[in-house]
């Protein structure tokens, strides 16, 4: 009985958390020109305070507005190949969010096929809305109230 128990708790946190799937350039690019929602994708990585710093923003969007799909995107694999080490910052930090990790190396030949005014600063986040083809780059850290204006600004 014990270890039935043990076994349905595993499965019950495996389900509860969100996976850190590993994804390329081209998945990136699918989830970003992707018809649908409003898209609000942000470029993160767990050594960088500020976009530690700005996670409950997204976080908060994510649970209060089902208009929107929140990704977040983390830099993280090319410094430091590790998906568990992000996979424990997400469970850590108890985000529910869906988050990927970018498995690509060599940023400088990648960055502007995401936004061609993309420098590579963290944090970024790139709001795009399929309906009518409009997009906003920000690469800076958000502040309160700021991700919400930029949804409307692409409305």
């Amino acid at each position: 009985m014990k270890y039935r128990f043990v076994l349905l708790l595993l499965v019950f946190i495996s389900l509860a958390a969100p996976a850190q799937e590993l994804i390329k350039l081209t998945d990136l690019q699918n989830i970003i020109n992707d018809a649908g929602p409003v898209k609000v994708i942000n470029f993160w990585a767990t050594w960088c305070a500020p976009c530690v710093k700005e996670l409950p923003y997204f976080e908060k969007l994510n649970q209060e507005n089902k208009n929107v799909k929140v990704v977040l995107v983390s830099m993280d694999y090319d410094l430091d190949p590790n998906p568990a080490k992000v996979k424990r910052f997400v469970e850590r930090k108890k985000l529910l969010s869906s988050v990927v990790i970018l498995a690509e190396e060599n940023p400088n030949a990648w960055i502007e096929k995401i936004d061609k005014n993309w420098t590579g600063a963290l944090p970024s986040t790139l709001i795009v809305n399929p309906g009518n083809g409009k997009r906003k780059l920000v690469q800076h850290e958000l502040k309160e109230g700021e991700l919400e204006n930029l949804i409307e600004a692409v409305k």
